[in-house]
């Protein structure tokens, strides 16, 4: 039976995928790890246990911590009790001192690591710690609330401030406590989808600015923005893709390998252009071959470019 993914668990999985620096997944990690990281004793050793309910979120971290640190990790898993018996990953991983000392994280202390300094950081630092105990709202919901939930009060308090650091966004963040947690959260649905585009969660933003739209037409050039910025995301990875592939080409033979010639003027205007849009190349590539060229064409020369890269070996991810 196919289960439906919530709009936080879809926010997570987004966030958890996408592409950062070596500073951005070790402050991504930091921040996960300090939320729900635990030391437990497995045959008489000490193990770091990383604990999620998503198996997207349990790759990415072992995919990190094995390749970026690494870490000697396993996979384990435990099932909860109920009518939903939902299932809880726990990436385990050997030496915790370690790799512990590497992220910056003290179970003990408050304080966000000192290396989380830059804009890119403390992003990626938000990132891990919503992985680790966010939620949001479904924007179907007309009670827009984003939260960061915490074991420690001191700990909340410094996770606020740290939104308040934020350069490219404006974060009223507030504390409340919850039972044995404090929770740090968002309430404004603009400043909601800022967020969804500061920790890599650009499709969920585009998502939950799309209802909100169709709702309430109040602040329409924040939302705007916001779409901009999700759009310019999107463009600016799908550019990312298509020069890695046409790298590949480059050294795999040569643009000569490419057959289609009107592929490889494209290519060849891609590298010279990295940062244009479809609608900009689809212009280029007009006064190049001295005739009509849609955007809507251009697009499907990429998605052919993409397949004969899959066909070549090239790299799925």
């Amino acid at each position: 039976m196919e289960v439906d993914v919530s709009f936080a668990m879809s926010c997570k999985e987004e966030a958890a995928s996408a592409s950062r620096s070596p500073l951005g997944v070790r402050a991504l990690l930091s921040g996960f790890a300090k939320g729900a990281g635990s030391l437990r004793i497995s045959g008489g050793r000490e193990e770091l246990s990383l604990s999620t309910e998503s198996a997207t979120i349990a790759k990415m971290l072992y995919t990190r911590l094995s390749e970026d640190f690494s870490a000697s990790c396993r996979f384990a898993y435990t099932r909860g009790v109920g009518f939903r018996k939902k299932v809880k990953y726990h990436v385990l991983v050997s030496d915790p001192e370690r790799i512990l000392n590497a992220l910056g994280v003290d179970f003990l202390s408050p304080l966000v690591p000192e290396f989380v300094s830059n804009e890119e950081a403390r992003a990626a630092y938000l990132a891990g710690a919503f992985l680790a105990g966010g939620s949001v709202n479904n924007p179907e919901s007309s009670n827009y609330h984003l939260e960061i939930a915490v074991g420690d009060e001191n700990y909340a308090k410094k996770l606020s401030r740290l939104f308040g650091k934020v350069q490219s966004a404006h974060f009223e963040s507030k504390i409340v406590a919850r039972r044995k947690e404090w929770v740090v959260y968002l309430k404004k649905s603009a400043t909601i989808s800022e967020f969804l585009v500061l920790i890599g969660a650009t499709n969920c933003c585009l998502e939950f600015e799309g209802v909100r739209v169709d709702r309430d037409a109040m602040n329409i050039d924040n939302r705007l923005g916001n779409l901009d910025a999700a759009n310019m995301s999107k463009t600016n990875k799908a550019a990312e893709r298509q020069l890695k592939e046409i790298a590949y080409f480059q050294s795999h033979g040569g643009m000569s390998a490419i057959a289609n010639l009107k592929l490889r003027a494209l290519m060849e205007l891609r590298l010279a252009h990295p940062d244009a849009s479809l609608e900009e190349l689809a212009e280029l590539l007009s006064e190049e071959l001295a005739s009509s060229v849609s955007k809507s064409n251009v697009n499907h020369l990429f998605r052919s470019l993409h397949n004969l890269y899959l066909e070549k070996g090239g790299d799925a991810a």
